[in-house]
């Protein structure tokens, strides 16, 4: 192996390299635009063997993508934010017919009001169109997930796309000291491109995303459900496989210092490494706290989160998305929903929107106030955890601003 500098997008952009993708059609948005950026500079290099089609808006970036890998070659996009949201209709497509296409989103709030930083709200909007979802803590993990995301998504028993998340600006744009293997290591571990299930081919031709009649739909979207649940064993298995080969361990849900905390926090994204630093701190106060990271959220890890919640009474749920017109976010919901036979008391916390920092201060008062909570001194919490005492006076535009 050797090490390099590279930024989140960076490293997103090595792993597709490294993957030898064929066909590549991004629109630039910040702060994903790097990505379009560097790939189509290496593409016009020759150091990536593909041709890149310059398009005139994300729709039309995943529809190529998705059209290009059916003709049978693994192909690559990326997007963010509002570039997420127009692809709507695609993404639906993408998965609908099984296409296992491997998307970088760089995570940027969702308009209005206007912001270029980091939020979960794009991805979580597209948490039940059909997609693997994998959130990743640092630079590392965007290269080491992407890698093993094509397995998981190309894998027969799968055939699913799938979204690698990472921080806007947080991770997109922040410069880390990483292990890349060689082209060869990564060839045997990746392998080549061989499509399955629905494919392109004039020789061979059938219908592909065509009108479904009610006899067939539920049994079509069965087979997807079906997909989804196989791929926690495919999962596994391709990450003891990355372990065994490259060393780095990572798993579906992830516990620091929980088995004998008496609170944890629930979380996932780059405040996983913020939280970490707060658990040992407190942990060194004499406070048992810990923390449950989580990797995949589509499909939710309900055994994988259960399990490490065994015997927890009280338990916090952080999220960077606002959750509206909910109880609470979406990771405290499907928290909830896992948890739902179980004794415990979940709260939620909202934070770190339109990138806000998550910082180590709020964090702790998180932790401070569920260990209250679990010795009976308090009933309430800070739901919305880092929001301005003055929120109800601002305005997106002052009263008496002029043209």
């Amino acid at each position: 192996m050797a090490y390099k500098m590279l930024d989140g997008n960076g490293a997103a952009v090595e792993a597709i390299k490294m993957a030898k993708v064929k066909v590549v059609s991004a629109y630039p948005i910040t702060p994903q635009s790097t990505i379009a950026e560097k790939l189509s500079e290496i593409v016009a290099s020759g150091e990536l063997k593909a041709e890149y089609v310059r398009v005139e808006s994300e729709h039309t970036a995943l529809s190529v993508a998705t059209t290009a890998q059916l003709t049978g070659v693994r192909t690559a996009t990326a997007t963010a934010s509002q570039g997420l949201a127009l692809m709507h209709e695609v993404v639906g497509m993408t998965s609908g017919v099984r296409a296992p296409i491997v998307m970088p989103v760089v995570n940027r709030g969702l308009a209005a009001p206007w912001t270029l930083w980091c939020e979960h709200g794009d991805a979580m909007a597209e948490r039940d169109m059909g997609w693997l979802q994998f959130y990743c803590q640092n630079v590392q993990e965007v290269y080491d997930i992407m890698l093993m995301a094509y397995r998981v998504a190309e894998d027969e028993k799968v055939l699913t796309p799938a979204m690698v998340c990472l921080d806007g600006f947080f991770l997109s744009h922040s410069m880390q000291k990483i292990d890349v293997p060689s082209q060869e290591e990564v060839d045997e571990f990746v392998g080549p491109y061989v499509p399955k299930n629905t494919y392109l081919d004039t020789s061979d031709p059938m219908f592909i995303c065509n009108l479904t009649g009610s006899d067939d739909y539920t049994e079509m979207r069965y087979q997807q459900k079906v997909a989804m649940d196989n791929s926690f064993e495919v999962i596994e298995k391709v990450q003891k496989e990355f372990e065994e080969k490259f060393g780095r361990k990572l798993s579906i849900v992830e516990g620091y210092r929980t088995e004998d905390a008496d609170v944890v926090l629930v979380a996932l994204g780059s405040m996983c490494g913020t939280a970490k630093y707060v658990v040992n701190k407190l942990r060194e106060q004499g406070k048992k706290v810990g923390l449950v990271k989580v990797v995949v959220f589509r499909p939710f890890p309900v055994k994988y989160l259960k399990e490490v919640l065994k015997g927890k009474e009280v338990i916090g749920v952080f999220d960077r998305s606002a959750g509206l017109g909910g109880q609470g976010g979406p990771v405290w919901s499907e928290t909830c929903a896992a948890m739902k036979a179980v004794d415990c008391d979940i709260r939620h916390y909202v934070g770190g929107l339109g990138g806000r920092d998550v910082t180590a201060d709020n964090i702790e008062k998180i932790f401070n106030e569920l260990l209250e909570i679990k010795k009976g001194k308090r009933k309430d919490h800070t739901q919305w955890i880092d929001v301005k005492e003055n929120a109800m006076d601002i305005r997106q535009v002052e009263k008496n601003a002029r043209n």
